[in-house]
């Protein structure tokens, strides 16, 4: 199929899946074998050995090719290891521009384990574009954005940073997981490399661990997958068709996630125990009028304050029902956290600590009133 005659609706269903040839299986087999017999000494039918490839992979690959409008894609172990791997790229004494607000697994790598290697890391304000242009110099590889970020949910504008690090010679990097391939896709808008945790909406089950890059660049495409072979971080084929099996619904989730969303966010704004309420669809988001320019739709997840702090915080985590106390997040399930005891705890000595009484919630796609009575029921107990 032609993917670039299709809407992402379509190609979530059917991007990068072909027929099995042999037995006409429409899902694509789980080949769940580690090496591949060869029809003569380094000779083989294009799959030698699975850490390298395996057919499973290469449909996931192609699939989510098409989901981002790029030419190239790989899968990785986790989304972590995508990170890593694309972090190979940058050489000791060459620097990475971030954003001040970022995952802390991504900080942590970056700080407590790259930065050993003579990589440069700088964090910025990435929604201020003259903060940007002060920060960027000859030495600057990449330039790596999170929008919306974690858990912040700031946003930037893709395609101004681009021009920047473009006219400055650097690479453009979006981490694209809070936004899925269904809301928003850089490439598009002039990144270079769009990464994912697949883990979270593309999988969208809370059943698969799993990261992805996608590029346009066929040499640093090349880099990549020799990268992706040596280095080893990669899925294994039950988790690339669990995946898969997940993109088939990307289209339906996401739209089910913000609409659910987009209610329980103005629920939250209107309560009179909440004191702030983080959410790109609510028009008084820093970033709503770049919400409602480059992307579909304002996402699934959504962080508030509590006038009672973090005691009133960790009352609301303990107390819901259908909102779980879990890590993770873009899952048909919802859950709940206090970001700078949890996921963010590898920030809380540094200049990107997070107000421990931030509460960040996945929207999952269940009720939206009951979501709401489950949110009433918990902050009534503070």
């Amino acid at each position: 199929m032609s993917d670039s005659n299709f809407h992402i609706e379509t190609l979530t269903v059917h991007a990068g899946v072909e027929h099995d040839p042999s037995t006409g299986a429409v899902m694509t087999p789980i080949y769940q074998t580690s090496t591949f017999a060869q029809t003569d000494v380094a000779e083989h039918k294009g799959y030698d050995y699975s850490r390298s490839d395996n057919p499973t992979r290469t449909a996931l690959h192609n699939s989510l090719a098409a989901l981002e409008g790029g030419k190239h894609a790989l899968a990785y172990a986790s989304g972590m290891a995508a990170i890593d791997n694309m972090m190979k790229l940058v050489k000791p004494g060459e620097q990475v521009i971030c954003g001040n607000d970022v995952y802390g697994g991504t900080y942590r790598l970056f700080t407590k384990v790259l930065a050993g290697y003579g990589v440069e890391f700088a964090f910025i304000n990435t929604t201020d574009l003259e903060e940007l242009e002060n920060a960027i110099s000859d030495k600057t590889k990449l330039v790596w954005l999170e929008t919306p970020t974690n858990p912040m949910l700031k946003l930037t504008d893709i395609k101004a940073v681009a021009e920047v690090a473009h006219r400055n010679g650097a690479w453009l990097g979006v981490d694209n997981t809070f936004a899925s391939p269904i809301l928003q896709q850089p490439l598009s808008l002039g990144a270079d490399f769009v990464l994912h945790s697949t883990t979270k909406y593309i999988g969208g089950h809370s059943d698969v661990v799993g990261g992805a890059i996608i590029t346009n660049n066929t040499e640093a495409y090349e880099q990549l997958k020799f990268l992706q072979n040596a280095i080893g971080a990669v899925p294994g084929p039950m988790d690339c068709f669990l995946t898969l099996r997940g993109i088939k619904t990307l289209a339906l989730r996401v739209g089910a996630h913000c609409r659910n969303a987009t209610q329980v966010a103005q629920f939250l704004a209107d309560h009179p125990k909440v004191s702030e309420v983080i959410f790109p669809g609510l028009d008084n988001h820093p970033q709503y009028e770049l919400a409602q320019r480059q992307m579909a739709g304002p996402g699934g997840m959504v962080s508030f304050v509590l006038h009672g702090g973090e005691q009133a915080a960790r009352i609301i985590a303990n107390n819901t029902e259908l909102f779980t106390l879990a890590e993770s997040l873009g899952g048909v399930e919802s859950l709940i956290e206090l970001p700078a005891p949890m996921t963010h705890a590898s920030v809380a000595d540094s200049p990107l600590a997070i107000d421990p009484g931030l509460v960040r919630i996945s929207v999952g796609i269940e009720n939206a009133q009951d979501l709401i009575n489950d949110l009433k029921s918990a902050l009534n107990r503070i």
